[in-house]
């Protein structure tokens, strides 16, 4: 049983397991099908074993962690998944990726997908050619790491549910950081087309749309002041309904609009997000486990090592405001 479990920080140093994958090796959520604890993984088990809540009115401050030696190695994983979770809700990859792969190498080659001819052949004719290949040269993952300055004494009283407002804080910076990366891998050679006048017009969105004549374009990326200006056009009017039920802005015709700091002041980018990229992680978030299980850490040191490639010719378009 979860109860049971020896904790100690051994757990984070298997080769190849995250401290959640070892732990769950040793308590599988399996095995809680039908009971009261069931939808818990085995890292909320142990919290729930300890007496730990992260959240709510009544959360436990931070040195509710370290009230035992075992409990103590809970903590890393805590902060990780907290900024993780910070860097969830400011990414924008789930809307713009079309797949993810993991490498242990410090590089990596993309696939590239051309194809090429008409699909009509004539009897006896030559099949026309889509060919994948590797790209012609490796990309090397990048690094995006920060460090929390925080001794022990200042946070140990804080309540939980606060402190993980910082880190969360935390990985939606990180998290901007990985934003620009995808957007200038995406707009990286891709031969932009100009508006007639120097603001943006409806027309513009809409022939810009059509402009994606292979694929279909799903998500425009803009920068925050140029979305204002989208919004400010009358016939966006139409869309607050579709905004109040998803949360998320789309064209009459469909496509989701998403502002982002990290695209050029006076350009969008279109994307046909079920080809256009791919995202290879060197690893997920990591963070120094060895000195947060000490109640002396003085720091909180955080990275993710990752990077993007496109997939597919002709799945992404920009588009700049002329003059």
């Amino acid at each position: 049983m979860y109860n049971n479990i020896k904790l100690d920080k051994s757990l984070y140093s298997i080769t190849g397991k995250t401290f959640t994958q070892a732990l769950e090796q040793l308590d599988p959520s399996e095995n809680y099908a039908g009971t009261e604890l069931a939808g818990l993984d085995s890292f909320e088990r142990q919290l729930k074993r300890f007496n730990i809540k992260v959240s709510g009115e009544n959360c436990d401050r931070v040195e509710k962690f370290f009230a035992s030696s075992e409990s103590a190695v809970l903590f890393p994983e805590y902060v990780r998944r907290t900024i993780k979770a910070g860097m969830n809700e400011a990414s924008i990859l789930p809307e713009i990726v079309a797949a993810s792969s993991y490498t242990d190498s410090i590089d990596f080659r993309g696939l590239t997908v051309t194809a090429a001819g008409s699909d009509i052949v004539d009897q006896s004719g030559s099949l026309p050619v889509t060919a994948v290949k590797l790209a012609q040269n490796a990309k090397a993952l990048t690094k995006f790491a920060r460090k929390l300055s925080c001794s022990y004494e200042s946070v140990r009283k804080q309540r939980l549910e606060a402190f993980g407002v910082i880190l969360k804080a935390l990985g939606a910076q990180l998290s901007r950081s990985v934003n620009a990366l995808a957007v200038s891998e995406l707009a990286d050679g891709v031969t932009e087309s100009t508006t007639a006048g120097s603001s943006i017009t409806y027309a513009d969105l809409a022939e810009f749309w059509a402009s994606m004549q292979d694929h279909d374009m799903t998500v425009m990326l803009c920068s925050p002041a140029l979305m204002a200006d989208i919004l400010a056009l009358s016939e966006m009017k139409y869309c607050v309904s579709d905004f109040m039920a998803s949360g998320k802005v789309k064209t009459p015709y469909g496509v989701t609009i998403i502002k982002s700091s990290a695209v050029e002041e006076g350009k969008l980018i279109g994307i046909d997000a079920s080809c256009a990229a791919e995202m290879v992680y060197g690893t997920d978030v990591v963070v120094d486990f060895d000195k947060l299980i000490s109640t002396q850490n003085d720091e909180i040191a955080c990275s993710v090592i990752c990077g993007f490639s496109k997939l597919t010719e002709g799945a992404v378009k920009v588009l700049a405001l002329g003059e």
